[in-house]
């Protein structure tokens, strides 16, 4: 498999799988991802359609990631904006027509499977490094210019995104300070246990993350 077809797998494979874990934390029902509890925020106080305005947020974004950072944009980017609250739409119809009325420990399975999932999905499309969602782009940028560690600005964007749409009226849940806190960390597990390994090979791998390691002290 050449290296451009891998990344491109990775990249369109790794939004898709995110998109159907969005449907399970959905199902689960115990609130939103930090970023959705943002927009959430932002939508109780101008009067304009959801999708309307999370694709002018996403826009904004993108418009400074552009100029921040303009390598972050590309194929995984426009996935993201145009077709993954598609997928987000269809999976979280299908598990609602399949499970209409889920039981609770089903509601925390779903929402502990959704989070590893979509840590997994996440790590496969970074590491592809076709382009990321505007707010997935903030921890990577923030990482890549040695503010902290990757899992570290990752938590800290997530918290800052809940903390700001609970502020604005929007509801915080369990789920929302779950993956607030896990999200860094899982996605740092596996783009070093599969990701990277899967697009570099374990020697490349392991000299990067030393070499990341050595360069965090």
């Amino acid at each position: 498999m050449s290296e451009k077809t891998k990344r491109i797998l990775m990249t369109v494979g790794g939004v898709s799988i995110s998109g159907f874990s969005v449907g399970m934390f959905n199902l689960s029902d115990f609130g939103m991802d930090p970023f959705q509890v943002l927009v959430h925020g932002i939508w109780n106080h101008i009067p304009m359609g959801f999708g309307t305005l999370y694709m002018v947020i996403n826009l904004i974004m993108l418009a400074v990631v552009f100029f921040v950072d303009r390598h972050k944009i590309g194929l995984g980017t426009f996935i993201n904006i145009f077709l993954l609250g598609y997928i987000v739409q269809f999976s979280s119809w299908l598990f609602k027509i399949l499970i209409p009325s889920p039981s609770f420990p089903l509601r925390v399975s779903f929402l502990l499977c959704g989070i590893v999932i979509i840590c997994f999905a996440s790590s496969i499309y970074y590491t592809g490094d076709m382009g990321v969602s505007t707010y997935d782009a903030v921890a990577l940028i923030l990482s890549e210019k040695k503010v902290a560690r990757f899992k570290y600005c990752r938590i800290g964007s997530d918290l800052m995104c809940a903390l700001v749409g609970f502020l604005l009226g929007a509801m915080v849940g369990i789920g929302t300070l779950v993956t607030a806190f896990f999200m860094g960390p899982l996605i740092t597990f596996f783009n070093h246990h599969f990701a990277m390994p899967f697009r570099y090979g374990n020697e490349v791998t392991r000299k990067m993350i030393a070499k990341d390691e050595n360069g965090k002290k």
